[in-house]
């Protein structure tokens, strides 16, 4: 049975979303929200950053699911959206709505559907589309353009929402690469930031995922435009294997190998800043990490691109300059190198990384911002299938911490526990790569180990896409309260 239809006038549409704290859900809701549906919906009773922003938006919610939810919401919905977390097949609400005869749409089906209704980029890639997304927001925001930009994250810049909803000109949206979500997205643009083995609970190998990724780029309209980071070579074969095919497209390489209009140059690296030069103009962020300078030449091509299908296209010169102020005011999104507070001369901050790359260039990064650190790690792996298959990366990359707390691994509502790797495992094989290993199942119980182990002029980071994030608020209150020393 196919997908049912998006209606075309969405004003006055009654959406209840089921997973509605996911991240992409609640930056959708936002979007509804703004083009004059009333949204609702459900979800775990866990707290998330999300639950703030749906809050702002005064969007109210369930907490778990029951399929009387459904019977309880008024005015009775026209369309329940649900997260690729939850199988329509099994999940009470939706299985509930179906038997009522409310139609069903999964978040891609409906973002799909978005894109083709105005000129669309697709941003994709197995790190670093959000601070990508989220800087083409910033600069989009500075710029005045009339555009919609949906990012998977919430941003300090736009007052903590997840999405910048200016206009209806063109649609921006970071896009999901997992079981080829992205296929269901139409652009005229695409971005791709990095292409390498991920999610192998669904992808049978690197190959597979690079045909993933080569499938989404051969959805471009005819004349598109496929910009891609030349520094990672799985973007550039997926880059090379589509332009190959599809001469029509034109081809925008950016990076610090780049040539033309992408190119890119660190200038200078220091404390609180990082000084580039893109296309011959200079640059300051203040974010931490070498990729960053990638990141925002790939968000200055996508700006770039969609002003130049405005009615009035914007001259470079003034594009420029409205870069140049979003990438000096832009302060991260929400756990991507986030400062969570400082105490007691400690400093916490929260990073999503969670592919052994990201680690690895995230401490990096973190470690040439705030030299003379010493930097505690508590990371928390996610999903089974990625823990498994990446085993080895995750203990070299994890070995850049000074210190290192692991935790049991998150589960993911897309898989079963196969038997025989914990937590355990992974911290089995830092000790390899180094000295000093500490494993503690559950994560609010490594306070007291982390007590002990911190002292002024410490970083303490926690790292990954579970649920360990809530150490750092609960170590700044024990700092700020003078328990620790």
């Amino acid at each position: 049975m196919s997908a049912p239809a998006l209606p075309a006038q969405l004003a006055g549409l009654n959406v209840y979303m089921v997973g509605i704290k996911g991240t992409g859900m609640a930056a959708l809701a936002e979007i509804l929200v703004a083009r004059g549906v009333r949204v609702t919906g459900s979800d775990v009773e866990e707290t998330f950053y999300t639950d703030a922003l749906l809050a702002r938006a005064r969007i109210t919610w369930h907490e778990g699911f029951d399929r009387a939810n459904l019977e309880n919401t008024r005015p009775v919905p026209d369309l329940v959206v649900y997260s690729a977390a939850y199988d329509p097949e099994r999940h009470s609400e939706l299985v509930e709505a179906r038997r009522i005869g409310i139609p069903l749409m999964s978040y891609t089906d409906v973002l799909g559907a978005l894109s083709r209704r105005v000129p669309s980029v697709g941003i994709a890639g197995v790190h670093g589309k959000t601070t990508t997304t989220a800087l083409v927001a910033c600069i989009v925001q500075e710029l005045g353009l009339k555009g919609t930009v949906l990012v998977g994250s919430a941003l300090p810049n736009l007052g903590g929402r997840a999405t910048l909803t200016a206009g209806d000109e063109f649609l921006v949206a970071e896009t999901c690469e997992y079981r080829r979500h992205f296929l269901s997205f139409s652009p005229r643009a695409v971005l791709i930031t990095s292409v390498e083995p991920d999610h192998l609970d669904y992808f049978s190998d690197a190959a597979d995922i690079e045909l993933a990724f080569v499938q989404f780029a051969h959805r471009l309209d005819p004349g598109g435009t496929l910009i891609y980071c030349a520094d990672d070579a799985g973007a550039t074969r997926v880059a090379e294997a589509v332009g190959s095919d599809r001469p029509d497209l034109t081809l925008v390489p950016y990076g610090l190998s780049a040539d033309g209009a992408g190119a890119v140059a660190i200038t200078s690296r220091r404390a609180g800043a990082l000084e580039l030069e893109l296309n011959g103009v200079p640059y300051e962020l203040h974010v931490p990490g070498d990729h960053n300078a990638q990141n925002a030449a790939g968000a200055l091509q996508v700006v770039s691109t969609v002003a130049s299908w405005t009615e009035d296209a914007e001259p470079p010169a003034r594009i420029s300059a409205a870069a140049a102020r979003a990438l000096a005011g832009f302060r991260g999104t929400r756990r991507r190198s986030e400062v969570v507070g400082e105490a007691g001369g400690i400093l916490v901050l929260d990073d999503y990384a969670h592919h052994p790359t990201a680690i690895a260039t995230t401490i990096a990064g973190i470690r040439t911002f705030y030299p003379n650190r010493r930097i505690v790690v508590s990371f928390m792996s996610h999903t089974y299938s990625r823990t498994v298959a990446l085993l080895d990366e995750f203990a070299r990359a994890l070995s850049a911490a000074d210190v290192l707390i692991l935790h049991d691994i998150y589960a993911s509502a897309r898989e079963e526990n196969p038997g025989g790797v914990t937590g355990e495992t992974l911290a089995v094989a830092a000790h390899r790569h180094h000295a000093r290993v500490h494993y503690v199942p559950g994560v609010l119980d490594a306070e007291p180990l982390i007590e002990r182990i911190l002292k002024p002029g410490d970083l303490f980071l926690t790292m990954g896409a579970g649920n360990n994030w809530r150490l750092g608020p609960r170590v700044i209150e024990r700092l700020t309260e003078g328990v620790t020393r």
